[in-house]
């Protein structure tokens, strides 16, 4: 898909602060977003991910000052997300510095959101995010709402053929049962939905070892999300890159 691959730092933000968990629980405070999207921005971060991860499950709109000011210090291609529920909503995140638009809960409860925005605004700023888990449906992965914490009962693969055919620019995969928990991305979701999405594909959750950016790349991602790793300081993106392209990868 994507010759080169991307490293894209995502900030899980809520009530203005950057929070960090396991499973999108028990969440611990990581920094503040401005000042953290501008060092990223100095480190090579290829892309930003600004998730408003409050936004969906309070049902509160995304806060747009806090997008607003961290568009300010970062120039590479920021993605938010959280609280888009309306083409009036993308509308005043683009007006306010976001690049791309980040999707979820609202494109379930209403798949024709996404034609919507993509023939407003074009395919490239809309991203899928799949948050999914291991489940009972035909596939055995489950699509989850609300930052993980409702089941839908809805295929997660018959989902984002849905979404491809409706034309999301990019799909942002994230393992529900890797999330936070640093013991690898989860490389048999990638594997299966891989062969069933048509866009780029962008893995989150799970990373911790330098080697788990290596094996998502080989199960078929073209972009790599991780949070905790660098928030916390286990790893720079430069020493992530550096890895990657002394193993042979092209990266950016």
């Amino acid at each position: 898909m994507n010759p080169s691959i991307r490293i894209i730092p995502c900030l899980d933000v809520t009530e203005g602060r950057v929070v960090k968990g396991i499973n999108f629980t028990n969440l611990q405070d990581a920094g503040d977003p401005v000042e953290m999207a501008r060092v990223y921005g100095l480190e090579g971060a290829d892309e930003l991910t600004f998730l408003d991860i409050s936004a969906s499950t309070g049902n509160r709109q995304t806060t747009y000052d806090v997008v607003s000011s961290t568009a300010e210090q970062v120039f590479i291609p920021l993605t938010v997300g959280g609280g888009v529920r309306t083409v009036s909503d993308v509308d005043k995140l683009l007006r306010a510095g976001a690049d791309k638009i980040s999707v979820n809960t609202a494109a379930i409860q209403r798949p024709e959101l996404l034609s919507e925005i993509t023939q407003q605004f074009g395919a490239q700023v809309l991203v899928l995010s799949v948050d999914a888990r291991r489940g009972a449906t035909s596939s055995s992965f489950e699509l989850t709402t609300h930052g993980g914490t409702q089941g839908t009962g809805i295929d997660a693969i018959e989902w984002v053929e849905k979404a491809c055919d409706l034309g999301v620019g990019e799909i942002l995969l994230n393992s529900m049962d890797a999330d936070g928990t640093r013991a690898g991305y989860d490389l048999e979701m990638i594997q299966v939905m891989r062969p069933h999405i048509s866009t780029p594909l962008i893995a989150s959750g799970g990373a911790g070892a330098l080697e788990d950016f290596a094996r998502a790349i080989d199960a078929g991602a073209d972009a790599l999300l991780a949070a905790s790793v660098f928030h916390f300081g286990v790893y720079r993106i430069s020493q992530v890159k550096d890895f990657l392209r002394s193993a042979g990868y092209l990266i950016r």
